[in-house]
């Protein structure tokens, strides 16, 4: 395959277990074609998306599996002025959330890569399984386009030793894969990219923390490009406090739990994954209802949110610690491209460490990269906001380019 030219394009793949987000990209402009979602797969009660422009064409009503979510969301695509598949797609490409120790860069999917994939199950259980559910789907009903997997976890693959190992038994944790594998690393390296970018600086001259905060958040510190620390762990429940995950935890709890409340480790991972976090806290994990708790005096909301910012705090200072020199900050993602009181609360007090924020820069809305920082503030603050779509649809196509 050539290098796309600015008509092909790539259409992005997210599945979740009841749902797909998908967009239609052309990775030379990042110009979207069209995009869309399919909610509460499996239910009679179903609904898919696809917006193109300005036209939005919506169904609601069962849909039966991944595989009827994407046909119908093609099929709308029909009654509109073109067909999706008619847009000169290239490839299909699909975030997988855990590569494991085999797969850190993206890799065009065969049925020897799906058989892999699944293989992973054990260590992203709520992921790689719906995961290869809309690879499957997809290849169905495009099979003579490539599809090509990227993954979360890749660009941590590299982590240094010190920082990817756990201490553990060495010989237990090779055994069964246990590292530090780190996720969400398609936005932190496009973010990472795209401040070095927007400050005209070469990446290798930048060292930077990256705050990706979503209802999933994740931190990292990059030193010259390449990452060296990363928040998440073995799976995405590590690190951050996030909308239903606890983030770090005392290890001990699971034992305890075990025995004191007689739960089982689904009954312990069902609540460490989907009732902890600020929901656990305070029974809400949106974040702009949670803000209006907090701003109406709300105890519980106002315990949850100073969870949240007192966790964000440690590891931005672990961070300045193990970068030793901090050129930028850098907030992403729909709670830290949007949230200007957490943006806030995060960096207050901090002048000490050369950390100087312009309350002016950072309440103005903007869906554009920014600086919020003072001008002579020794470190900048920026706030840059993510495109996983668009990384994905890139490296894809340049997997396919790599093929011997």
């Amino acid at each position: 395959m050539s290098d796309t030219d600015s008509t092909d394009t790539v259409f992005v793949l997210n599945a979740g277990s009841s749902s797909l987000k998908y967009q239609l990209v052309r990775p030379a402009s990042g110009e979207v074609v069209a995009h869309g979602l399919v909610e509460r797969i499996g239910e009679s009660s179903a609904k898919v998306v696809l917006i193109r422009g300005d036209d939005t064409k919506e169904f609601v009503g069962e849909i039966a599996d991944h595989r009827a979510g994407l046909a119908k969301a093609l099929e709308l695509s029909r009654v509109q002025d073109r067909d999706l598949t008619s847009e000169g797609i290239t490839a299909v490409g699909h975030r997988v959330v855990h590569g494991g120790p085999k797969f850190y860069k993206p890799t065009v999917i065969d049925d020897d890569v799906i058989e892999a994939i699944n293989e992973l199950e054990d260590l992203a259980p709520l992921h790689n399984p719906v995961n290869v559910l809309g690879i499957e789907a997809i290849r169905e009903l495009l099979p003579d386009v490539p599809s090509v997997a990227v993954f979360d976890t890749a660009f941590f693959h590299d982590l240094p030793e010190h920082a990817a190992a756990y201490a553990i038994d060495k010989e237990l944790a090779e055994a069964h894969h246990i590292r530090r594998y780190g996720f969400h690393g398609t936005s932190h390296e496009y973010v990472s990219q795209q401040t070095a970018e927007f400050l005209g600086a070469d990446p290798e001259s930048l060292n930077q923390i990256v705050l990706h905060l979503g209802n999933g958040a994740s931190a990292s510190a990059i030193e010259g490009g390449r990452p060296v620390e990363t928040s998440m762990g073995l799976t995405p429940l590590e690190g951050l406090v996030m909308g239903t995950r606890s983030g770090d935890i005392d290890p001990g709890v699971v034992m305890y739990l075990r025995r004191a409340a007689g739960m089982d480790v689904d009954e312990i991972d069902a609540v460490l994954n989907r009732q902890s976090g600020l929901k656990g806290l305070c029974g809400e994990n949106d974040f702009r209802a949670l803000t209006e708790r907090v701003e109406a005096g709300d105890a519980d909301a106002t315990l949850a949110y100073n969870v949240y910012i007192h966790r964000l705090r440690k590891y931005v200072g672990a961070y300045m610690v193990t970068l030793g020199r901090t050129d930028a900050i850098v907030f992403t993602a729909g709670v830290g491209e949007n949230a200007a009181k957490v943006r806030a609360d995060a960096m207050a007090g901090l002048e000490n460490f050369g950390i100087q924020l312009d309350a002016e820069r950072n309440s103005a809305r903007s869906h554009e990269a920014r600086i919020i920082s003072t001008d002579d503030s020794a470190v900048t603050v920026l706030v840059v906001p993510t495109n996983e779509e668009l990384a994905i649809a890139r490296q894809s196509v340049q997997a396919l380019n790599d093929r011997p």
